[in-house]
């Protein structure tokens, strides 16, 4: 296949607003001997590229420093020891940085072939989340089928998809939301929906668990749930934080209840794990998880697509946190 010489890409000269990024053209990503060559279809929004663009979240070592960490799209090129995929192969990927844009360079570990009967728009909404929920709910968290699971932020992508995993498992699901109708939006995938703004989750959850509370919380708010997820846990619980939209300091964070309950208190994040790491959590989703999306039982849920153009006003809708699910940039093909 003959690649042209230059590609669009996401530019953010400056750190600030939406606005500060443009479309810039460039020359292609070079390829590392481990690394595949993905022209990008679509490319998948996360709260990680906002705080890149403010300036809050560099690129780790030797990452693009492009914007994107997913993308979905079709293999043009190989690195000399990239294993797995041919050229023409249908693949999503966990990308280290550089997803937007017409061309992409990613490890071969951290990629995965489609799940069977999806496109593109629907493959580039899956492995920011399925990764993150995977090695945070399931491996850090060691939620078991059967347990129970309160979900913070349901409605975001990685809340969607630990609900839906999570019942897939069949485990009892909670989960907070904002507004009476992402509670509704909830409700339909069988969990007990709460309204943070009007309701108290651990006053709910003690009530409907008749004091036991819950094996497993994901949290991704921050400081001023701290306490209260301490209480809802039941004995022997995780909390699991993947986020601190709210706060990283936490008050009236009883560390007693930590020993008393035998509490473990932890999380991660994903964009600094090493490939080999990737690389497993991605061969975990293979076997595990992808014949789940294939039989249908869990999908990707995408609130709206945005052309790569329009990628300030794609930045704006999820600074705006009123969305459900996915935002995607559509890039070509």
């Amino acid at each position: 296949m003959i690649l042209p010489d230059t590609m669009r890409y996401v530019s953010a000269p400056t750190a600030g607003g939406p606005d500060v990024m443009q479309i810039a053209t460039g020359p292609l990503p070079t390829l590392r001997d481990d690394e595949i060559l993905i022209k990008v279809q679509y490319a998948g929004v996360n709260r990680p590229d906002v705080q890149q663009r403010k300036g809050l979240y560099p690129p780790p070592p030797g990452a693009s420093p492009v914007m994107g960490l997913e993308v979905a799209g079709e293999v043009v090129a190989l690195g000399a020891q990239a294993s797995g995929f041919f050229p023409g192969h249908k693949v999503t990927a966990l990308c280290n940085g550089g997803g937007y844009a017409d061309y992409v360079a990613v490890p071969a570990a951290q990629c995965l072939h489609w799940p069977e009967g999806y496109d593109a728009r629907q493959a580039a909404a899956l492995p920011e989340n399925f990764f993150t929920v995977w090695a945070n709910v399931f491996e850090l968290g060691q939620l078991k089928p059967g347990e129970s699971l309160l979900v913070h932020g349901g409605t975001s992508g990685i809340g969607l998809t630990a609900i839906q995993l999570a019942r897939a498992f069949d485990c009892r699901v909670f989960a907070t939301a904002g507004s009476d109708e992402k509670c509704r939006f909830l409700e339909q995938y069988g969990v007990t929906a709460i309204n943070y703004k009007t309701q108290d989750f651990a006053a709910i959850i003690a009530e409907q668990t008749e004091g036991r509370g819950v094996n497993v919380i994901l949290d991704m708010v921050g400081g001023p749930y701290a306490a209260r997820n301490l209480k809802t846990l039941a004995k022997g619980g995780r909390l699991v934080m993947v986020g601190v939209m709210e706060g990283a300091k936490a008050d009236g964070f009883d560390l007693r209840l930590v020993m008393v309950k035998n509490l473990t208190v932890t999380g991660s994040t994903m964009r600094p794990r090493s490939t080999a790491e990737k690389g497993a959590l991605a061969q975990a989703l293979k076997h595990k998880v992808w014949p789940l999306l294939g039989a249908r039982k869990v999908e990707p849920v995408i609130d709206k697509v945005f052309e790569l153009e329009d990628v300030a006003a794609a930045h704006a809708l999820m600074e705006a946190s009123t969305h459900i699910g996915k935002i995607l940039l559509h890039v070509g093909g």
